[in-house]
């Protein structure tokens, strides 16, 4: 179904008292807390008549916004990831659509934004139940310095997997301990790769949705790095971050890994980072289709305030979704540009000339527009499925399964968790 994303509204501007403040609850730490804190104050400097007031609340944001909203005492925003979109979609009393507030609030905003990021937070009619904030895809890091002790090209041609094992081989004859590890294997290994070769993570059977990705593709990727594993190619971390702990502690020398994480990277490591599009098998005839984005949008808490403060939430919503905002936003955090205005405006200030790395995510989500086979699954259960992945691959990285084995026994566990209650 095609999208239109441009959000109508009614004609003309509410009026706002002065002094209205917004409180906003968000999760984000580090590079990404300090962005987010630079554009309400901007917003804040830009007009008198609204406030809005950042407050971290760790990765638990929405759950505690929840609850105080029972209680009357909710923000009027909080920031939540991609995987909780169809469970606050399912929540009419808790959360408002986005576009129902933007009408309410007579404000018009230019909402032309990226299809894959807006898709995991809109509705079949297109118009968007939240405000994409953040998105992030797996790009492939790797350590120039190390690149060039083991006498390889510091601008690798790391295309395909196959290619990948020859110089895996080659840093760990050159005496290289750890060779590649990935950050969010479930994410990266088993979505993205499913969606880079546009092979269904999840199918639809009957109106129902089932898990779909033990086929071929899988089979073959999860053996190749079992036995890449054994080889001393492939070292596994951990289920969160950890291997980017190691890569920028240049204990690890491949990483796939958010492309979120390239400032901080760059920041922490004590030598040069390089970044690579994420590798396919060229032999799917569909690869390279397109990667998912990973990230988190602005939704609406019920029951807040009245029509001064609606309206100051449209207008910071409609501040955010500015061009020159998009663009500042992405080049202070590394997330992908959420529209494609903001993507050209980067380009037109030579941004991507100094920093090409932050452009290798952009075409991984542009390059193609998603498929059925490749989109975006929005299923309920996703972060419990997520950790199913994970225990699944952790039994064959210690040899307690096949590869076969444990896809099946994924497949198998995740779609009893969708017969039970996950929804799509």
């Amino acid at each position: 179904m095609k999208r239109t994303l441009l959000l109508l509204a009614l004609s003309g501007i509410a009026p706002l008292a002065a002094g209205a403040e917004i409180r906003l609850w968000h999760g984000l730490a580090g590079v990404h807390g300090e962005a987010i804190e630079a554009l309400a104050a901007r917003f804040n400097a830009s007009q008198p008549a609204v406030r809005v007031v950042p407050i971290y609340k760790g990765s638990h944001a929405v759950y505690a916004a929840l609850a105080e909203r029972r209680k009357g005492l909710a923000p009027h925003l909080v920031q939540a990831d991609e995987a909780r979109t169809a469970d606050l979609a399912a929540r009419p009393r808790d959360v408002r659509p986005l576009w129902e507030v933007l009408a309410e609030a007579r404000q018009l905003i230019d909402a032309r934004y990226v299809p894959a990021l807006a898709a995991p937070y809109s509705d079949a009619q297109g118009r968007l139940l939240a405000l994409p904030l953040s998105a992030a895809t797996p790009v492939l890091y790797y350590n120039r310095d190390a690149f060039r002790r083991a006498r390889l090209d510091s601008e690798p041609a790391l295309r395909t997997w196959y290619e990948m094992a020859n110089t895996l081989g080659a840093l760990i004859d050159a005496g290289e301990s750890c060779g590649y590890a990935t950050a969010w294997p479930a994410w990266v290994l088993v979505e993205n790769m499913s969606a880079w070769h546009n092979q269904p993570f999840v199918r639809q059977d009957d109106g129902q949705a089932r898990l779909a990705f033990n086929g071929q593709l899988m089979v073959r990727w999860v053996s190749m790095l079992a036995s890449w594993r054994k080889s001393g190619y492939f070292t596994y971390l951990g289920r969160a971050d950890e291997a980017e702990q190691r890569f920028a502690a240049g204990e690890c020398m491949v990483l796939t890994s958010s492309s979120a994480s390239y400032a901080e990277l760059r920041e922490r490591a004590r030598f040069e980072v390089g970044v690579a599009p994420l590798p396919y098998f060229d032999d799917f005839d569909a690869a390279p289709q397109n990667t998912l984005v990973r990230g988190s949008a602005l939704w609406v808490l019920a029951g807040r305030g009245g029509a001064a403060e609606t309206a100051g939430v449209a207008r910071f919503v409609d501040f955010l979704s500015r061009a020159d905002v998009q663009a500042e936003w992405h080049q202070r955090t590394g997330n992908v540009p959420l529209t494609r205005i903001a993507y050209e405006l980067t380009r037109a200030q030579g941004f991507y000339r100094k920093q090409p790395g932050y452009e290798v995510a952009v075409r991984q989500v542009v390059i193609r527009n998603p498929t059925p086979e490749s989109g975006d699954s929005r299923l309920g259960a996703l972060p419990r499925i997520r950790v199913i992945a994970n225990e699944e691959l952790e039994s064959v990285w210690s040899g307690g399964k096949t590869p076969l084995e444990a896809l099946n026994a994924a497949v198998e566990r995740g779609n009893d968790l969708l017969r039970a209650g996950g929804t799509r």
